[in-house]
């Protein structure tokens, strides 16, 4: 099975986020392997949490409707399972430290190793306080990914410096949603982000829209993380958004390494 860094061994990596369960879970799991098969390089998996803090309102809607359908941490795992007959692309999961407390940490780490699942990302742990996790992440295997934002700064080097699979940079104050300009010095923090560990890729998230921004955050990153602009697609074409999704993926991959 391959790596989280050899997402990144394709050129600009392409990094979707879809939320599982939204509209079901069948359409998630035909959504996954749609973006694998047209050049998507690592895609995280939400796990749906009921006070999702650092969503906007497209991705919070599409947890309230997962949640609101019985969607259960076992079927998420279930669906990874059907998933690792079929792709073999580095798979992280996306969600809280509740979901990972309640469903107890040492046993949801022993399942996400089992079902493939290379990496973990909880954006409401703070860096400082990840060890928790993290000591029972390694045992399995499974990387934390850390998140860096602009304001990290005092911070981002020991973040990059420490930092696993691949660091994610926010490209924005605030929480996750398309946006029509992003106008965060990006080059400024991989700068500082490549001094301090030039081995360990950064991918910037949190705003991109399309191709257009998606081009301009390759000249800075090693890839790009789509979310909102995918959940976008779903809402307006629900079970049948497979046809769209599978065209966004083609021209974010095709943009960011332009």
């Amino acid at each position: 099975m391959t790596k989280i860094k050899d997402a990144f061994n394709n050129g600009k990596a392409f990094i979707p986020y879809i939320t599982a369960g939204y509209p079901n879970i069948e359409t998630t799991e035909e959504l996954i392997l749609a973006m694998a098969e047209e050049g998507a390089d690592l895609i995280e998996i939400g796990i749906p949490f009921s006070d999702p803090a650092a969503e906007g309102p497209v991705i919070q809607n599409a947890i309230e409707v997962a949640l609101s359908q019985g969607l259960k941490t076992d079927d998420i795992f279930s669906m990874v399972t059907r998933l690792r007959e079929k792709i073999d692309i580095p798979l992280v999961f996306m969600t809280y430290a509740n979901i990972v407390y309640g469903y107890g940490t040492d046993r949801f780490m022993e399942k996400a190793e089992k079902v493939g699942v290379q990496g973990l990302i909880l954006p409401d742990v703070p860096f400082e306080e990840k060890e928790e996790f993290s000591q029972s992440a390694h045992k399995r295997g499974i990387e934390m990914i850390s998140l860096v934002s602009p304001t990290s700064k005092d911070r981002m080097v020991k973040i990059a410096q420490e930092g696993e699979g691949f660091l994610y940079v926010v490209s924005s104050l605030g929480v996750t949603g398309t946006r029509s300009e992003i106008t965060t010095d990006l080059s400024e923090m991989m700068e500082i982000i490549k001094m301090a560990n030039p081995e360990l890729p950064a991918a910037i998230g949190f705003g991109i829209s399309g191709p257009d921004q998606a081009e301009e955050m390759g000249q800075y990153s090693d890839g790009v993380i789509v979310g909102s602009a995918i959940i976008k697609l779903i809402d307006q074409y629900g079970e049948e958004a497979e046809k769209s999704v599978r065209k966004l993926t083609r021209e974010i991959k095709a943009a960011a390494n332009r």
